[in-house]
C-alpha cells in the first residue's frame, strides 16, 4: 500500500509538472494605468537579478525558486550571463522558464548583445532566442540593452532589434533599464526601443551614495531617480526600478562590503512605489563576493534573503493584503499631508479599502496630519505594525514619522 501511495504521489507530481509546461503561452499587456497584465491578471513585478539557480536549493533543502514564489515574488530576471547566448545558456534559460511556470512566476530574459543588432549573425541569434521562448508560459517580458544612455549606444541597431522582437513576439514587452546617469532628455530618446523603462540605483555604500553623481547621498536617491524615470516615461510607459542587494561599488578591491538593513530596504522599496514604480527588481543576490561560504555552495545569498529581503517581499508580494493596492490605479481622493517637509505619499483604492502609503525623507521626527479622506472613514489599520491603528475624524488623522520611516494605512469604506 505504501508503495502504491508513493507511486501515486510521483505520478501526480509528474502530471502537475507536465501541465505547467504545456499551459497556454503567456499573453502580456500594459493597461491604461501602466500596470502589467498577464493572462488578464494584473501583476506587480517583484523580481531578482539574477535569481537562484533553476534547480537550486535553500539552506533548508527546499526549491530556491519555490521559496521566492512562496514569499510573494512574481518575476525572475534571467537570460545570458557574461559569456552571452550559446547552447548551454539556452538550456539554462529553458530550465528557468520551466521552473517559473511551475511556480506561477514569469521570466524576464536579458537579451544582452542580441538586443543591439550590428550583424546578420546577431539577428539570426535573436530570432532563435525569441522563437524558442515566445510561447512559453513562463515568459513575462524581454530585457533589452542594458544602460544604453550611459554607454552612448547608437539608436539604429537598438531599433532594429526592437523591430525584430515585435515582429516575432508581439505578446511580450521589452524592458529598458538605465544607469543613474544622464538627463531626462538624453534618456527619453531611448523610449522608442522599449515598452517599460526604469533605472538601477544602489545608494548603500561607504561612503554613501557613490552610485549617483547627484548631491543627495541618502537612500532617498531611490525616490529622486524614480521621479526622474517617471518624467522620462511621460506617463506613457510603466516605470520599474532596480534596487540593491549588492553591487560592484561594495565588492570591488578597495571597497567595503555593505548591505541595506531591513529598514533601509523597506524604505527604498516603498519610496519607489510611492513615486510611481509599477515593478521592482532586486539586484545582486547572485554576487559571490557578497555571499557567505555556505551561500556560495547554494548559489545565492540566502542569508540576506532571510534577514532582510523576505520580510520586505512578504509585505508587498502577491500574497499580501497590500498587493491589490499595488496593481490599482492612483486614487483621485484629495489626500494631503501637512506638518513636515519631505513627506511623500500615494493613495490607492482597492475593493472597499483606501490605502495610503507614506514615508518621510531626511529631517526631524515629526507629527503630521493627513486630510482628504472620506468623512465616513473612522479607524484605520497601520499595516505590518499590529496592533497599531489610527483614528480618522472628518477625513483627518495624525501620526508620527521618523526620518526614512514608512507607514502603510488601510481604511475600510462602505461600498458606494
Amino acid at each position: 500500500m505504501r508503495f502504491l501511495t508513493l507511486c501515486n504521489l510521483y505520478f501526480a507530481a509528474t502530471w502537475l509538472f507536465s501541465l505547467a509546461l504545456t499551459a497556454a503561452p503567456s499573453r502580456v499587456a500594459i493597461n491604461s494605468d501602466r500596470v502589467l497584465v498577464i493572462n488578464d491578471q494584473k501583476v506587480f513585478p517583484i523580481g531578482f537579478t539574477t535569481p537562484p539557480p533553476p534547480d537550486g536549493k535553500t539552506s533548508q533543502g527546499q526549491s530556491g525558486i519555490g521559496e521566492l514564489a512562496a514569499a510573494g515574488a512574481t518575476f525572475l530576471r534571467t537570460g545570458a550571463p557574461e559569456e552571452g547566448w550559446n547552447d548551454a545558456t539556452l538550456q539554462r534559460e529553458q530550465q528557468y522558464m520551466d521552473a517559473a511556470a511551475r511556480y506561477d512566476l514569469h521570466c524576464m530574459p536579458y537579451l544582452r548583445e542580441d538586443a543591439c543588432l550590428i550583424s546578420e549573425a546577431r539577428e539570426a541569434q535573436l530570432r532563435k532566442i525569441l522563437n524558442r521562448f515566445k510561447d512559453h508560459p513562463g515568459l513575462g517580458a524581454w530585457k533589452g540593452d542594458d544602460e544604453p544612455e550611459w554607454a552612448k549606444t547608437p539608436l539604429p541597431p537598438l531599433m532594429r532589434a526592437y523591430q525584430v522582437i515585435k515582429e516575432v513576439d508581439p505578446n511580450h514587452p521589452v524592458v529598458l533599464i538605465h544607469a543613474p546617469r544622464g538627463t531626462v532628455e538624453s534618456l527619453r530618446k531611448y523610449n522608442v526601443v522599449g515598452d517599460i523603462v526604469g533605472a538601477d540605483i544602489y545608494p548603500i555604500s561607504y561612503p554613501p551614495g557613490i552610485h549617483s553623481l547627484r548631491t543627495n547621498r541618502n537612500i532617498s536617491l531611490v525616490g529622486d531617480y524614480t521621479r526622474t524615470m517617471m518624467e522620462v516615461a511621460e506617463g506613457k510607459m510603466p516605470v520599474w526600478m532596480v534596487l540593491q542587494i549588492s553591487w560592484s561599488g561594495v565588492l570591488q578591491p578597495g571597497k567595503t562590503l555593505r548591505f541595506p538593513t531591513f529598514p533601509e530596504e523597506r524604505f527604498m522599496t516603498y519610496e519607489a512605489i510611492i513615486n510611481g514604480a509599477r515593478g521592482l527588481i532586486y539586484f545582486g543576490g547572485n554576487n559571490e563576493k557578497a555571499m557567505s561560504p555556505a551561500d556560495r555552495k547554494l548559489g545565492w545569498n540566502w542569508t540576506f534573503w532571510k534577514r532582510v529581503l523576505r520580510p520586505v517581499i512578504e509585505e508587498i508580494g502577491s500574497k499580501s493584503p497590500l498587493y491589490p493596492a499595488l496593481v490599482a490605479p492612483n486614487s483621485t481622493l484629495p489626500v494631503t499631508v501637512t506638518g513636515a517637509d519631505g513627506m511623500e505619499w500615494c493613495v490607492r483604492e482597492a475593493g472597499n479599502d483606501v490605502f495610503i502609503i507614506a514615508c518621510q525623507r531626511e529631517g526631524a521626527t515629526t507629527k503630521v496630519e493627513f486630510s482628504g479622506l472620506p468623512g465616513a472613514v473612522s479607524k484605520g489599520e497601520v499595516m505590518f505594525e499590529t496592533p497599531r491603528t489610527v483614528e480618522s475624524r472628518g477625513g483627518k488623522f495624525t501620526d508620527w514619522f521618523a526620518p526614512f520611516e514608512v507607514h502603510v494605512y488601510r481604511f475600510g469604506v462602505a461600498p458606494r
